[in-house]
């Protein structure tokens, strides 16, 4: 049977224990650094209470160590990952080919999307290597999935939401060009969704002011059947800079989704992780911010996927009228749909060529009259996106689930009441607790069982009781509400010790002696909390000519294509940004394009 994993990003704790809570399986997250998300890095202590909370449910927390690493960083690397290891974590997920032969890191290594794996070769390599899993490329088609799957026995990851690197993964070198901030130290400057001017060998520009090498997001909602059945075990969300409301909602929407599939394959796929989630709020990720979406390169077939030309979020209508209103403005709209409903509060953009894109806040909605302070541009005739809901940012914050392991308890009276409650969590865990009952015996056995069952049977923490039987071959205890409650509560706090942390695996799953992960004495090592990677710092590199190779082509979006449209040759074109040219290359015979230094 093969275990389906969600995937989830976290900034932090709390946006990590957010998504366990609403559904996911797993959890990646940064220390404190080398996670290629400068803006993302966590304290060591706040890893181990993330590690703490997800066992109780199974899931498991992965380590982003995803950076190129600098020569004189390896001992604070491998001293922080040692602290990691020992505070709980379930796996690394590493770029760098020289932290698999560390010899005290015991937990499976995840080969990183950033090392560019979208070749049966690549990842026979890396299996050989000893990653446990590899994480693929994003623009690979399900016949490429399955003919890595193939190739290798390890486990397989797949991106399946969220926001898309128009080139392929590790392989981007535009942001060190243009600004020295590398996408490999996790400082990139997001190149590609600044705007550009496309312009052709005379010197003549065909474009002017448009985000030409920026993509819709990801979303393969409804494609999840067909990558478990190409082999793919973990689908993992993009996101590890997006706030708790964003996470929420999506984790939810593809952990229903999924639960949805297991239903559907009885026997064949089951959960990675345990637990319950219900209640809370009704998830949609079209109300989150998005750019559009895509499903990109998973059919094979080339698509438009650029969203050079439309603000971020959900369509809501065209401006009609813009009038003065005391100091700012009124603005009449002609919605989208029928029943739209905009709420004070709301976030909206549009977008401008030549300008890009342009966001203000609704200070008040009537109906379909939007009351703003003043904004350069808008007009009739504009397209208006809304990229927050307020509304359902409310419904988001209030409505969060509730995620609870279910636990059968059988109740065993001895004569000299002594009360054995043996516990039975959904997941398989076995725990025993005792208690003395000194007290009177119960006159009415029938009404003291009836409480017994009731009080024993309700929440505490995580955890929701249910007395599947109950034992006694004398009399019961007079026992109180409260005494009961108070048993339930121990009857949990033994359960959480009985979970206690995961103890470090090594690839076999066998545990890694208690201790045997210490942080060793080391003068370079960094302490628990301290970001390690200084925006200061800058190592001069040799970048190579192609700046920049992908399946999406300008030609393409913009209807120049001499091979799919049979447009006329344009000849050398060129993107420009302040001055700087890029040279654009186009392999026709791949169907890729390439971006160099002019």
């Amino acid at each position: 049977m093969l275990e389906l994993e969600l995937l989830s990003p976290a900034k932090d704790k709390a946006v990590g224990i957010a998504a366990i809570d609403c559904g996911a399986d797993a959890v990646y997250i940064a220390g404190p650094g080398w996670g290629n998300r400068k803006a993302a890095g966590n304290s060591i202590d706040d890893i181990r209470e993330l590690c703490t909370y997800a066992h109780r449910f199974g899931v498991r927390i992965y380590l982003t160590v995803n950076t190129i690493i600098y020569p004189d960083e390896w001992p604070a690397v491998h001293s922080m990952m040692l602290e990691a290891q020992d505070a709980g974590v379930d796996a690394f997920i590493i770029r760098e080919e020289r932290l698999l032969s560390l010899p005290d890191i015991r937990v499976p290594m995840h080969a990183s999307t950033q090392c560019a794996i979208r070749t049966p070769e690549a990842a026979r390599r890396f299996e050989a290597l000893g990653c446990s899993r590899i994480i693929l490329e994003r623009a690979l088609s399900l016949q490429e999935v399955r003919a890595i799957r193939e190739a290798v026995s390890c486990e397989l990851e797949f991106f399946v939401h969220g926001a898309l690197c128009v080139c392929y993964s590790g392989d981007c070198r535009l942001s060190e060009y243009l600004d020295g901030r590398s996408a490999d130290r996790g400082d990139c400057i997001q190149a590609c969704r600044s705007l550009y001017d496309l312009v052709d060998e005379s010197g003549r520009t065909l474009v002017r002011g448009r985000a030409l090498l920026s993509m819709r997001d990801f979303k393969l909602l409804d494609r999840l059947e067909d990558l478990a059945g190409a082999g793919i075990c973990s689908f993992k969300i993009e996101g590890r800079l997006k706030s708790a409301s964003y996470v929420k909602n999506v984790v939810r929407e593809y952990s229903l989704a999924l639960d949805a599939l297991v239903a559907k394959h009885p026997g064949e796929y089951r959960r990675a992780s345990f637990g319950k989630v219900s209640g809370g709020f009704t998830p949609n990720s079209d109300l989150t911010f998005n750019r559009g979406y895509t499903q990109w390169w998973l059919d094979g077939v080339r698509g438009r996927w650029s969203s050079m030309d439309t603000a971020n979020g959900e369509f809501v209508g065209e401006v009609q009228a813009v009038r003065p209103s005391g100091g700012g403005l009124m603005l009449t709209l002609k919605p989208a749909g029928a029943g739209l409903q905009l709420s004070n509060g709301d976030g909206f953009a549009f977008f401008e060529p030549g300008r890009g894109v342009t966001g203000f806040r609704a200070d008040r909605c009537e109906g379909r009259q939007i009351f703003c302070k003043r904004v350069d541009g808008l007009r009739a005739g504009v397209r208006l996106y809304r990229n927050i809901n307020a509304a359902f940012e409310r419904e988001l914050e209030s409505g969060s689930p509730r995620r609870e392991i279910g636990v059968d308890v059988d109740v065993a009276v001895s004569g000299s009441f002594v009360i054995e409650l043996k516990a039975e969590t959904e997941d398989g865990r076995c725990v025993v607790s005792r208690f003395n009952a000194d007290v009177d015996k119960a006159e009415n056995r029938e009404r003291s069982e009836a409480m017994l069952r009731e009080q024993l049977s309700k929440r505490s923490g995580v955890y929701a009781f249910k007395v599947r039987s109950v034992s006694a071959p004398g009399a019961l205890p007079l026992l109180s509400a409260g005494t009961i409650n108070s048993m339930r509560r121990l009857l949990a706090e033994d359960i959480d010790s009985y979970v206690g942390l995961r103890p470090p695996q090594n690839d076999k799953g066998t545990a890694v002696p208690s201790g045997s992960a210490a942080v060793q004495a080391d003068s370079s090592a960094v302490p628990s909390g301290t970001s390690v990677i200084s925006s200061e710092r800058s190592e001069p590199r040799n970048l190579p000519a192609e700046l920049m190779r992908t399946r999406y082509c300008i030609k393409y979006e913009l209807g120049l294509c001499p091979r799919h449209q049979k447009a006329k040759p344009t000849g050398a074109l060129f993107l420009v940004n302040n001055g700087r040219r890029l040279a654009l290359g186009f392999d026709c015979a791949k169907c890729e394009m390439t971006v160099k230094a002019a």
